[in-house]
């Protein structure tokens, strides 16, 4: 009997091990598999953020759904803050721009092309240390250009606060591994419209027209330059920045910006 009640005993004890063991283990895989999406969800950032660009991100991330099914960047400027969605339908702008992010490549660079009514322009990195008297625009990012990636059968085009990217004037329409700017333009009057369409024979069709005419945008820059992202928040800053005083296009006084991962869609393996 004794005998009996000890191996009941043994095997209660055992058992009850193994029930902790496994709780533990459970407990363990559930607390890395949180550090695991934390890790996911949250960048890294390229240095340290001070006070004022934490608050930023922090609040742009409120601003925004950033939901893991998309990708956005927060862009300070010293106009303020913009935040910009990037497209899946272009992928290799996409993943170019976001390595670029993440590797800190835009700290402090200039938006040194800036013309009202039209749209902004940064990503040189010889903006960096350029002085007030140095021509800006031809830098470019060790690599090789961009492959065009139009979209307009997708109905993506150069409307208002579209993030498009720069190019040289090349037979393939290649991008700037770099440079890119976003479309500030405001909204079309028909007559105007109709008017520039003949003038510089586009063929726009009648989503594009509607878009041009109730948002605003670019329409001769429509399968021209690869759009890869749009503007979700910022547009007055936007319109600070394109309003903002100029010479040879370039703002008297620098805009610089800093550009910070929001979040990053989980890509295919």
């Amino acid at each position: 009997m004794f005998l009996w009640k000890s191996i009941c005993s043994n095997f209660m004890l055992n058992g009850m091990e193994k029930l902790n063991l496994t709780t533990m283990h459970i407990k363990r895989l559930w607390l890395l598999g949180l550090l695991a999406v934390s890790a996911c969800s949250t960048p890294k950032y390229f240095r340290k953020l001070d006070k004022e660009e934490k608050m930023a991100v922090k609040t742009a991330k409120k601003w925004v759904d950033v939901a893991p099914k998309q990708s956005h960047v927060l862009i300070m400027t010293s106009k303020g803050n913009l935040v910009v969605k990037l497209y899946d339908e272009t992928p290799l702008h996409r993943d170019n721009f976001i390595n670029k992010v993440k590797a800190g490549f835009y700290d402090s660079l200039l938006f040194h092309r800036v013309i009202n009514r039209f749209m902004i322009q940064g990503g040189d990195p010889e903006s960096k240390y350029a002085t007030a008297d140095k021509r800006i625009g031809g830098g470019s990012a060790p690599g090789d250009r961009i492959p065009a990636e139009f979209r307009t059968e997708q109905n993506i085009f150069h409307k208002r606060g579209a993030l498009a990217a720069a190019r040289t004037d090349n037979p393939e329409k290649a991008s700037s591994n770099c440079q890119f700017y976003i479309v500030q333009r405001p909204v079309w009057r028909k007559s105007e419209l109709d008017s520039t369409i003949l003038a510089r024979n586009l063929k726009l069709n009648d989503y594009q027209k509607t878009l041009y005419t109730t948002e605003g945008g670019t329409p001769h820059l429509d399968g021209g330059y690869t759009v890869f992202g749009e503007l979700i928040t910022g547009f007055d800053v936007l319109d600070s920045i394109a309003t903002t005083p100029t010479k040879s296009d370039r703002p008297l006084t620098d805009v610089r910006m800093k550009m910070f991962l929001l979040n990053e869609k989980k890509r295919k393996q």
